[in-house]
């Protein structure tokens, strides 16, 4: 008969929060101003401690499982993109590729339309999340927001949105295509 003991050891992480920005703690809401604006975010911790003394946010336990281990790496690079986009915002850039037909887009406030796809009569349509700033340029179209995972998501409804159905990849090449994710070139 085996015993499975759980390991408990002390881990807490501090972050550092740069100065011109601006964090607080409410309970489990952060909430973090910076040059940019203002970003709220809401996180289940479970058994976690999460304060802020001084420039710094500690989250941690003194009795951390995996679990917990688990679940604060995943706060804390949360929080860091939440102090790094009140800074300076994300950016995602794509690229509108085309053989044939060619490709338009117009944007409004909150969607865009995308007209001709493959020589489709019936206009596409792109919901963008409130909070992003949509700007299209000939061929190239640039996602930016304060918040990593509303501007990525910005950018897959795009890139899903020309997805090519029903013909083969190898020929039919068209479509919004994701080329720079948050800085880095893909």
């Amino acid at each position: 008969m085996h015993i499975f003991i759980k390991m408990k050891k002390e881990l807490y992480q501090i972050i550092e929060v740069p100065e011109g920005i601006e964090a607080s703690i409410n309970g489990n809401e952060l909430i973090v101003k910076g040059k940019e604006g203002e970003l709220k975010r809401e996180f289940n911790l479970g058994k976690l401690e999460f304060n802020k003394k001084d420039n710094k946010i500690t989250i941690g336990n003194k009795k951390s499982t995996k679990t917990e281990k688990r679940a604060m790496n995943t706060i804390v690079a949360h929080i860091k993109n939440m102090l790094k986009g009140v800074e300076e915002k994300f950016e995602y850039q794509l690229k509108i590729c085309f053989n044939h037909f060619p490709i338009t887009i117009d944007a409004k406030e909150d969607h865009g339309i995308i007209k001709n796809f493959l020589g489709e009569k019936i206009p596409r349509r792109v919901e963008f999340p409130k909070g992003t700033d949509i700007d299209i340029k000939k061929d190239f179209i640039t996602v930016r927001a304060m918040d990593k995972e509303l501007a990525g998501q910005a950018a897959a409804n795009f890139e899903k949105a020309t997805k090519v159905r029903n013909k083969d990849r190898r020929v039919f090449q068209d479509g919004i295509f994701i080329t720079n994710k948050a800085g880095a070139e893909i």
